[in-house]
């Protein structure tokens, strides 16, 4: 599909597949040949015939060196997700496509296990997942992270997980377990406390309400848990920060983090064309601070300036979040990780042999 114009799919973050900028060849729909609403596009799953299952990290500004992806694609449908373009290195688009044609490594637990197993493997943080989400709506049927996480723990490798799902909260008994050796943590992300707005922003992530439920239930088992306020939208969901953090805080979050809006390749006309669907009185004001943040571009992808921006408005909102946190009583940080419990599983009955 191409950038014909239709207003908004319902449960779907993009309306349109923009060209993949590895791809000659576009496919335009005849607009003739559309009559009436168009229809829903199912979500269809491909099997993932990866080999290998932890990604090695390059960029300094993460905090980690490996990260492990279950799926690839996300039909969580977040509109401004910067890992879209990943998509388009599989022969897909950024746009629906990211959201409707989810490839599924099935084989994840056992390449882990390959993986972890070996000599060569230095035990340290695993990021869950660096990319897509681990908890979208497919892992309550498959259970790939879950059965991820059970192979953590038999290793006792510790591991960081991102998302904004309520489902990562099924898993807090194997969390649970792992955060008695400081070998686990979640990050629960939460753009905006309008659940009207998140539908709109976020059509398949779990409510607000469900996100700041998770963090309590997290805490109440006592796995280190915090909030990332994430994306920071200028203009658009900015002045929430103070809420979203006391509300984390009063849930039972521990630490914060945040991180500005930025728009890569085709992320760019989809967050636009969501502006013209939502927002369209305030589309160039929010576009216009974001370039403010991003050196006059819609997109910085520098390191150490990418999580943050740069110029006044960036130290507006870092000062925001500085003060915000300190009112709210909550850490600007992460958890604070440790490898030290690492074991590989039938080591020492094989060293008595």
């Amino acid at each position: 599909m191409g950038g014909s114009r239709q207003g908004p799919i319902r449960g779907r973050g993009a309306t349109i597949n923009p060209p993949n900028r590895f791809d000659r060849l576009v496919f335009e729909p005849d607009p003739e040949a559309l009559e009436g609403e168009s229809p829903r596009p199912r979500t269809e799953f491909f099997a993932d015939a990866s080999r290998s299952i932890l990604a090695r990290n390059q960029s300094p500004d993460v905090g980690f060196e490996f990260s492990l992806n279950p799926y690839r694609g996300c039909e969580h449908g977040c509109t401004y997700c910067f890992a879209r373009p990943t998509h388009e290195t599989l022969g897909f688009s950024s746009g629906l496509d990211f959201e409707t044609k989810i490839l599924v490594k099935r084989d994840a637990p056992a390449l882990l296990r390959d993986e972890l197993s070996r000599k060569s493997w230095k035990p340290q943080v695993i990021a869950l997942s660096g990319v897509t989400d681990p908890y979208q709506p497919v892992e309550r049927r498959l259970g790939l992270t879950r059965a991820c996480l059970e192979v953590l723990a038999e290793f006792r490798n510790p591991v960081l997980i991102v998302t904004k799902n309520h489902l990562v909260a099924r898993d807090r008994d194997v969390l649970g377990d792992l955060a008695r050796d400081r070998a686990a943590g979640v990050c629960v992300s939460v753009t905006s406390l309008d659940g009207a707005l998140q539908r709109r922003l976020e059509p398949r992530t779990s409510p607000p309400e469900r996100r700041l439920e998770a963090i309590r239930m997290l805490s109440e088992s006592r796995v280190p848990v915090g909030v990332l306020v994430a994306p920071v939208i200028p203009g658009l969901t900015d002045h929430e920060m103070p809420a979203i953090l006391r509300a984390a805080a009063d849930a039972g979050a521990r630490f914060a983090g945040y991180v500005p809006l930025r728009l890569p390749y085709a992320v760019k006309e989809l967050f636009e064309r969501w502006l013209e669907d939502h927002f369209p009185d305030r589309k160039e004001k929010v576009l216009g601070r974001i370039r403010d943040l991003r050196g006059g571009k819609l997109n910085d992808p520098r390191f150490g300036s990418r999580l943050r921006g740069e110029g006044i408005f960036a130290e507006e909102i870092r000062a925001l979040f500085t003060i915000a946190c300190r009112r709210a009583g909550i850490a600007d940080g992460r958890a604070e990780l440790s490898a030290a419990a690492f074991r590989r599983p039938g080591a020492a009955q094989l060293s008595l042999w």
